[in-house]
């Protein structure tokens, strides 16, 4: 099998290409494109030419270069890597590795070095022909109406249960069809009424008064969103989990308003996140329908289900111009808790803070780090898990929110 050999053994490094020339997937992704393109390990370099997502060898000079440390390469091409190095852009985020040369021709293929750089694993590429199916007969869908920056603005919430009020809110860019394994989960069904809803201007809710493209996220309209619908549908005693920017605003909701809701499960979060705010999402000559996608997919776990990881990443690939872009900048600029969450009071809003492993945009650190600073707040680390578990691995998330949910309601009872 492929490895960390395809820098040095030939007939390694010929079973990778041939692998990469019979995929479907990676043909079809790399329609129209071609690139040359250099891997450095050391001073061991393999330098590829893809046209129409085919690579092949060549000896021409490279518009861009991916370079990182031997050890690095062996960590980014086990057959199960380590947290961060399932991803590339994991590498990039901490450091240990560079992208050299055309930083634009890089952004332009991603998509395609992505699946060039899975073949190479010593475990091979995953296989992302089969759709997990989940029972979303008993999932509802309707609007609601709330008035936001001077509008009256639908907003689309999908429903399903009965009980406690329990509401979801997605991660930057996406919808609420992140919590399907949720939502249509009957044992969630028996003991909750489960909401989830569309940002405006996400899935199926109207956009925001303003230009196309102007769109941007701030504390405030995310908050008037939320404290909005549990008005509309009268959730009282509603227990909110959110993740990424969901997150964030679950710690900016018990901070702001710890009456309004019974206490927060907040997801992949910390007091801040620098240094996710992506030109590349927003640029004229790159597709934000792939780039998007693939600058998220990294973050989920390598031994997520390949169905689930690939219902992710078409779910950015379907969002508005410039919607994760706007998003970004509240999870990664505008909002910042480091002089909030000291004053979250748990006994009126309970806190319970929970990150995947292979999170390194907000890792299990800098989540554990925020909670040590909310008294009487919950953390703990999602083995297996990555920046999307509800809807990367739905089975494996569902036991940790079922804790979550059982230690908010116990810290509120009486």
């Amino acid at each position: 099998m492929p490895g960390i050999d395809v820098f040095t053994d030939p007939p390694t490094r010929d079973r990778w290409l041939s692998a990469c020339a019979s995929d479907d997937a990676l043909r079809a992704i790399g329609t129209g494109v071609r690139a040359d393109f250099a891997l450095e390990c050391g001073a061991e370099r393999v330098v590829l030419r893809v046209e129409d997502g085919v690579p092949a060898l060549a000896e021409s000079e490279p518009v861009f270069t991916l370079s990182a440390p031997s050890e690095v390469w062996a960590e980014l091409l086990a057959a199960t890597p380590r947290p961060p190095y399932q991803s590339f852009f994991g590498v990039l985020r901490t450091g240990e590795g560079r992208v050299d040369g055309d930083q634009l021709a890089f952004a332009q293929s991603v998509h395609v070095v992505r699946r060039i750089l899975e073949h190479a694993r010593s475990g091979g590429a995953p296989a992302s022909a089969s759709i997990e199916t989940l029972d979303r007969s008993q999932v509802r869908g309707r609007y609601v109406n709330a008035p936001l920056q001077g509008a009256e603005i639908d907003i689309y919430i999908e429903e399903s249960g009965s009980g406690a009020p329990l509401l979801f809110l997605h991660t930057a860019g996406a919808d609420s069809r992140q919590y399907h394994g949720m939502l249509a989960n009957a044992g969630l069904q028996e003991r909750y009424r489960m909401v989830a809803f569309d940002l405006p201007g996400h899935g199926r809710s109207d956009r925001l008064p303003g230009p196309i493209g102007g769109y941007s996220l701030t504390t405030e309209l995310y908050a008037d969103a939320i404290l909005g619908v549990i008005d509309q549908l009268g959730l009282q005693g509603v227990i909110v989990s959110g993740s990424s920017m969901g997150g964030e605003i679950c710690l900016e909701i018990a901070y702001r308003a710890p009456d309004s809701v019974r206490g927060v499960i907040a997801c992949e979060a910390s007091e801040r996140v620098e240094g996710r705010r992506q030109p590349w999402a927003k640029h004229p000559q790159v597709n934000e329908s792939l780039f998007v996608p693939e600058w998220v997919y990294g973050m989920m776990a390598p031994q997520s289900p390949q169905p689930f990881k690939d219902d992710v990443w078409w779910g950015y690939s379907q969002g508005g111009f410039n919607t994760f872009h706007g998003d970004i900048d509240f999870y990664s600029g505008e909002w910042d808790g480091r002089d909030k969450v000291e004053h979250i009071d748990t006994d009126t809003c309970a806190v319970v803070m929970l990150t995947g492993e292979y999170d390194y945009s907000c890792t299990p650190a800098m989540s554990a780090s925020t909670a040590q600073r909310i008294r009487g707040a919950v953390f703990w680390s999602m083995p297996g898990l990555g920046h999307f578990p509800m809807a990367e691995n739905p089975a494996q998330f569902l036991p940790h929110l079922t804790k979550a949910l059982q230690i908010v309601e116990g810290s509120t009872d009486g």
